[in-house]
């Protein structure tokens, strides 16, 4: 006996040096860490997601107070009712469990604690090794001694697996029901908590009869613990649950481009890779607007040939903002994900114009200023000679006024002007717009020779659509990490004048002259194929090249440009593939504008409208007032002449 007492006693310290020592070496250990990978989500302007970019897990992480208390108490009740009363084991439980095992010679009962999930589905494997099980001990000690019960269950919910992809509660409270994880009633809270214990076996699109069985066993234990009362039970048990199975995803999700645009944008603004982005988290609050950007989206697939590799960059911006609220860089993003807005650029055209009229118009240029329209060759300083030609070589053969010449796109009148000026001024010009590419002075610089993005173009008639005042887009509002922190917020920039309101208002409207078909003359308007079609005024600027075809437009309200063209910089095709840019502006324009008020530009004190002849530039008069239209002029610079005959 006394032998026998000796052992126990040895036997009891040795117990208890070894749990001294387990218990000295868990805390020297320190918390557990651990790096999930967690869902980015990132949001158009009204709060709506628009996209989720997840990594090989799909998890949305929330806190528990953003989760049903009915599925807290539902995963309690299933998988370990004394969670709030043990450190992390439950011996009771355990002892049971090995009693069942032993009757039924097989393993038909486990007991592992919430705990042990834990450490097990974020540390370790699930192999049904004895390593495997001391490993998975000691990190739920760690985890018992260093986190509180709420933060481990938190954890536990949101790291479980859910099937079909979906790990944590919010990601599979999404999937199954459309909801969110708070929103949950007790009858999905039950069914939802029922699949983890095998989802191959207890999801619902697998099998609704046995996820339907393990349901009513959880009601019942939740009843049996006094979670919910007899009529919570009676009425859970008869409700039926509809799976709604959302991450049976839309085939054609909206803003790829945008969204993949908005991701480097926080990586850039973060200092981190893309990946780093996608993976960690973040709550990305964009400028995009989900209705904008469909109609965008919708419009270039119906207005592009299908058989034809032509391919498209758009973008849309609120002037007065700088908010980026439409943007598709391509016609197919997992074709092609090159951003054919912000990363290709491509010779302006025509486009280029405005910038030209703009310094005209400070160097003394009116609407009435009239200049020859004839096939011209110009003597370079080098000796070479320049030979610019109109569009399929129409000519008026006679003077034409600015008004005309912008409406018409007279490319002689354009290289006059840039050699009158200086093209070292349209380059100044260009840049005071915000073209930040290289441009050399050359004299075909007035004709777009230089290579722009669609980004600059809509970025430089936001200016002349803001009253001259700067515009800087951006697509970030708010960057919110995993933890609910801010790290990121847009600062509105106070608007600088860079242009002179007056020029900029007059170069406005006689932007609007390209939909206006009393300014056509030797040839129709450039906008006269689409003018038909707006209910309201529009300002912009078309352009084509060999290989590329612009619109570029605008109101108050709304900038929009648009570029077409093939990558291998090949020539059209056919006449066709000029005119799609300009039908998907009109098109895209006119229904953004639907639910817009009808806003025009505001007339600066230092400018008056006047009926004047556009052909002749004089003021209308009994001769000329079937084709007069009304043209603005800076105060002390408009005609005084009357027509007096027809031209």
């Amino acid at each position: 006996m006394k032998k026998l007492a000796i052992i126990v006693i040895c036997g009891f310290v040795f117990m208890l040096t070894v749990g001294g020592v387990i218990l000295t070496y868990s805390y020297i250990q320190g918390p557990p860490e651990f790096d999930l990978d967690e869902n980015t989500v990132i949001y158009d302007t009204n709060d709506e997601v628009l996209s989720i970019k997840q990594g090989i897990q799909n998890r949305l992480w929330v806190s528990l107070d953003e989760i049903s208390p009915y599925v807290v108490d539902a995963f309690i009740s299933a998988e370990d009712q004394h969670f709030y009363n043990h450190f992390g084991f439950d011996f009771i439980r355990i002892g049971g469990a090995m009693l069942n095992n032993i009757k039924a010679m097989s393993r038909v009962e486990g007991a592992s604690t919430i705990t042990q999930q834990y450490a097990r589905n974020i540390f370790l494997t699930h192999d049904k090794t004895w390593r495997r099980k001391i490993q998975e001990a000691l990190i739920a000690l760690r985890l018992e001694m260093f986190q509180s019960k709420d933060d481990i269950l938190e954890g536990y919910l949101n790291t479980i697996y859910f099937g079909h992809g979906q790990y944590g509660i919010e990601a599979a409270s999404l999937y199954y029901f459309d909801k969110k994880a708070d929103e949950l009633t007790v009858a999905e809270a039950a069914l939802i908590a029922g699949i983890p214990k095998g989802p191959s076996i207890y999801s619902p699109i697998i099998s609704e009869e046995n996820a339907s069985h393990r349901q009513q066993w959880i009601l019942e234990r939740m009843h049996e613990l006094g979670k919910i009362d007899e009529e919570q039970l009676n009425e859970a048990l008869e409700k039926d649950v509809p799976i709604t199975q959302t991450v049976a995803n839309d085939p054609h999700p909206i803003g790829k481009y945008a969204t993949d645009y908005a991701i480097g944008e926080a990586a850039n603004i973060l200092g981190k890779t893309r990946e780093e982005i996608e993976v960690e988290g973040y709550e990305i609050y964009t400028t995009i607007d989900y209705n904008v950007q469909k109609h965008l989206e919708e419009t270039i697939e119906e207005g592009m040939p299908t058989d034809s590799e032509l391919q498209i960059g758009a973008m849309t911006i609120e002037p007065h903002t700088g908010k980026i609220v439409g943007l598709q860089g391509g016609r197919n993003f997992d074709e092609s994900p090159f951003n054919r807005a912000t990363q290709a650029k491509r010779q302006a055209g025509s486009t280029f114009k405005p910038f030209l009229y703009y310094a005209a118009l400070i160097y003394g240029f009116t609407p009435s200023t009239a200049l020859e329209s004839y096939p011209t060759t110009f003597t370079l300083e080098d000796g070479t000679v320049y030979a610019p030609t109109n569009y399929q070589e129409y000519y008026a053969d006679e003077p034409i006024t600015l008004a005309q010449a912008v409406a018409l796109s007279d490319n002689i009148y354009a290289v006059k002007t840039n050699q009158l000026i200086g093209p070292e001024n349209l380059v100044e010009a260009a840049k005071t717009f915000g073209i930040e590419s290289d441009l050399p002075p050359y004299l075909s610089l007035a004709l777009g020779a230089s290579s722009v993005s669609v980004y600059e173009m809509a970025k430089s008639f936001s200016v002349l659509a803001n009253d001259g005042m700067s515009v800087e887009p951006y697509v970030i509002e708010k960057i919110v990490d995993k933890n609910g922190t801010i790290v990121f917020e847009h600062e509105k920039e106070e608007s600088t004048r860079i242009l002179d309101e007056n020029y900029a208002f007059v170069l406005t409207h006689l932007m609007k002259g390209m939909f206006n078909e009393k300014l056509n003359g030797y040839m129709r308007v450039t906008g006269a194929s689409v003018a038909h079609r707006l209910t309201r005024e529009y300002a912009g600027k078309s352009g084509t090249t060999e290989s590329d075809a612009w619109m570029v437009g605008y109101t108050p309200n709304y900038t929009t440009a648009i570029w077409t063209g093939y990558d291998d910089n090949r020539k059209h095709e056919s006449v066709l593939d000029e005119r799609h840019a300009k039908e998907i502006w009109a098109t895209h324009m006119e229904k953004i504008h639907e639910e817009e008020p009808v806003i025009d530009f505001r007339i600066p004190a230092n400018v008056i409208g006047l009926n004047v002849d556009p052909i002749s530039g004089k003021l209308a008069g009994p001769a000329c007032e079937d084709r007069s239209v009304l043209m603005y002029y800076i105060n002390g610079t408009e005609p005084t002449e009357v027509c007096e005959e027809e031209a």
